[in-house]
């Protein structure tokens, strides 16, 4: 089953607890890395989704719970294999988000990569929003902001049907210039 078959059966389902993991922290998945002639990124960064009930109060519990790893690319070759079976932002429904974050950091608060650090917040219209997100994972997994290893991840938010919300997670206060 692809990425995308599974991501919808879960959006369906509206069922997103995993019993086999109950922690969700994934420690025991093997180590990705680039494949033979495959060109490796500086950071392997891992695919996060998540999706809740609007009505239903989020804790930090709740949240963890709700967020799945979806897949760790090593190399520019993995990258799009696996992205070209995502569903497109602009295309999903309901509070759903994606998350790219470098591999080893949760995108949640409470990861101690993210504690000291601040979020950038976008705001745009839905048909804007696909082909931002894309410009902008690339531009991070490709290292072309040049603030270090600052930025620990980006995410995307559907909200409301017609409003994205694109997010940096930094390590620290710093100035991103888009």
């Amino acid at each position: 089953m692809n990425q995308l078959q599974r991501l919808r059966e879960e959006e369906e389902s509206e069922s997103y607890h995993d019993d086999t993991d109950e922690t969700n922290n994934n420690n025991n998945r093997h180590k990705v890395s680039p494949g033979a002639g495959e060109h490796p990124l500086q950071y392997n960064y891992t695919f996060w989704f998540s999706r809740r009930t609007p009505s239903r109060p989020s804790s930090s519990q709740s949240y963890e719970q709700n967020i799945r790893q979806i897949g760790t690319v090593a190399s520019v070759e993995q990258f799009w294999r696996f992205y070209s079976h995502l569903i497109r932002p602009g295309d999903l429904s309901g509070h759903s988000d994606f998350h790219l974050f470098k591999e080893g950091i949760k995108p949640m608060w409470e990861d101690e990569c993210n504690r000291g650090g601040g979020k950038w917040i976008i705001r745009l219209r839905k048909g804007l929003a696909s082909r931002f997100w894309e410009n902008m994972i690339l531009a991070m997994v490709g290292e072309q902001f040049m603030v270090g290893e600052e930025i620990c991840g980006a995410v995307v938010s559907v909200r409301f049907q017609v409003l994205l919300l694109l997010q940096y997670y930094c390590s620290t206060t710093v100035a991103l210039i888009l």
